[in-house]
């Protein structure tokens, strides 16, 4: 990827936060990689190099930035019907290397190529040609970046950080890092100035506790793109929330997280928007500690951390509704599928009363710091164990029953077609596939658990109804050819049509 120097360095001088995350700037004399919105001292143009990743910046010998905190930054963001398909499997590589960064994995690049389907030697080609870095350093990065995150919020053991990192030994992890960032991890969390709402928000304790303190916290901090709409964000995920397992207030949102989710422990999350900068606090349960990585990607990927909201804005002009948008994605795939499905033909109140009871019946007790969030929900092993009727007599009728149990038995298969990155129209495809589960609701599923920008799901009545009044659609497929327009930016263009009513599917 070439960037243009001149006008990179225009957008260093505006502080444009629409390339945050986008864009890095390597300053020659100090050997330290930026942000764009970086607020140090402005170089001269001659000592700036320009990139478009960590990645690219570290391998010519950059380190990052102490203050804007490159492993902070909002990933690039996908689309995958814009681009060609070397480009896409490119893209497709990077998300399975960000997923086993995030899990500590370290995978071979001849792993990656089989789960993609190409041989390692053409994936090494293309991955090189639209990302400027080998597979191995782009990976390599991935896993420094998260440690210095760890080493700047939390005060993990280093040796607990390594491993976190996927660094099978501290001796390896002390050498890559001292080779890569030119001091030791030790020194570098002694350099960092420790931040003071880190220990505030540890301390804090909204109510009551239940057994786990916040005191205890792992509390990072995670940036996005502004501007950002909170509020609609946090009443979309109010208006769902499940009774025990989640609960919201003015700038946050807490929940409790089943074992297996994110790692092999159950656990709990705080995620928390700050009023003055671009940035969410989010605590999370020491016993998910050894999971760091996989708790930060899932919640950057639940808040939609790393949309583009001005890119996304200038397709869906005309569209009601202001910048700042996000879709909200999940924390765990199956318990969102499972809403999806007792969510059929019923009101989104009558929804949250089905899954209510479903969480009181076959879920778990779990100690948060809240006696609100007490509950964990129930895995797919526990729901595809129970006889029908013990799930109809709920008050969910036999069929969506019947969905849900399939769902559950089939989970294990449905899994690796919910990875980062994965193309949704297998996930649709292979959903659409059980009993009692239509195209709607198996886009509906793409369009949250994966993240999906571009989906449409058919059918969509409230849709179909916000586009007669806005746009003169009469038929579904009017309402279908009219979203071409708004590709591949159509599930948001889906949440602001139903804004625009004031309904929620």
């Amino acid at each position: 990827m070439t960037i243009d120097g001149d006008a990179a360095y225009q957008v260093l001088l505006a502080h444009d936060a629409r390339f945050d995350g986008r864009l890095f700037v390597g300053v020659t004399s100090t050997g330290v990689y930026c942000r764009p919105i970086c607020r140090v001292r402005m170089p001269a143009r001659r000592n700036c190099r320009f990139f478009a990743s960590p990645a690219q910046a570290e391998a010519a010998s950059f380190r990052p930035c102490l203050k804007c905190r490159p492993e902070i930054a909002p990933g690039p963001g996908l689309a995958w019907t814009v681009m060609d398909a070397s480009r896409t499997l490119a893209r497709q590589a990077a998300s399975a290397l960000d997923e086993f960064a995030a899990e500590g994995d370290a995978p071979s690049v001849a792993k990656v190529a089989a789960r993609l389907g190409v041989s390692d030697r053409h994936l090494r080609r293309i991955f090189f040609a639209e990302h400027g870095v080998t597979p191995l350093q782009y990976l390599q990065t991935r896993r420094l970046l998260l440690a210095k995150q760890l080493l700047t919020d939390t005060r993990m053991p280093v040796a607990q950080i390594a491993l976190t990192s996927g660094f099978r030994s501290l001796r390896r992890f002390n050498a890559a890092f001292l080779g890569g960032y030119r001091m030791n991890p030790t020194r570098l969390r002694r350099a960092t100035p420790r931040d003071t709402t880190a220990v505030a928000a540890n301390a804090r304790v909204d109510s009551p506790a239940t057994g786990a303190a916040t005191s205890d916290a792992i509390t990072v901090t995670l940036g996005y793109r502004a501007p950002f709409d909170v509020a609609t964000l946090i009443a979309f995920i109010a208006e769902r929330a499940i009774p025990g397992i989640e609960v919201t207030a003015a700038r946050s949102i807490r929940r409790s997280v089943r074992a297996g989710v994110v790692g092999a422990s159950a656990g709990w999350l705080e995620a928390r928007f700050a009023t003055d900068a671009a940035r969410v606090r989010l605590s999370f349960a020491p016993a998910l500690g050894p999971a760091s990585g996989a708790v930060i990607a899932a919640v950057r990927r639940w808040l939609d951390l790393d949309a583009a909201p001005e890119t996304i804005a200038e397709t869906l002009v005309g569209l009601p509704g202001e910048p700042g948008l996000r879709l909200p994605g999940s924390i765990d795939a199956f318990e969102l599928a499972v809403r999806a499905v007792l969510g059929q033909q019923v009101t989104v109140a009558a929804a949250r009363t089905l899954a209510r009871r479903l969480v009181e019946r076959f879920g778990a007790d779990i100690a948060t710091p809240w006696n609100d969030v007490d509950r964990a929900f129930p895995g797919p092993a526990d729901l595809a164990a129970v006889p029908i009727e013990r799930i109809a007599e709920l008050g969910i009728i036999r069929s969506r029953a019947g969905a849900i149990q399939a769902l559950a038995a089939q989970w294990d298969s449905l899994a690796p077609l919910l990875a980062p990155g994965a193309a949704p129209d297998a996930l649709v495809d292979r959903l659409r596939e059980l009993p009692g589960i239509g195209p709607w609701t198996a886009h509906y599923i793409a369009m949250r658990a994966l993240g999906w920008p571009d989906a449409f799901p058919p059918g969509d009545v409230a849709a179909l109804k916000a586009m007669r009044l806005g746009f003169a659609a009469t038929t579904q497929r009017d309402a279908e050819a009219f979203a071409e327009r708004w590709r591949p930016w159509r599930a948001y263009a889906l949440l602001r049509l139903w804004n625009s009513l004031g309904v929620t599917p």
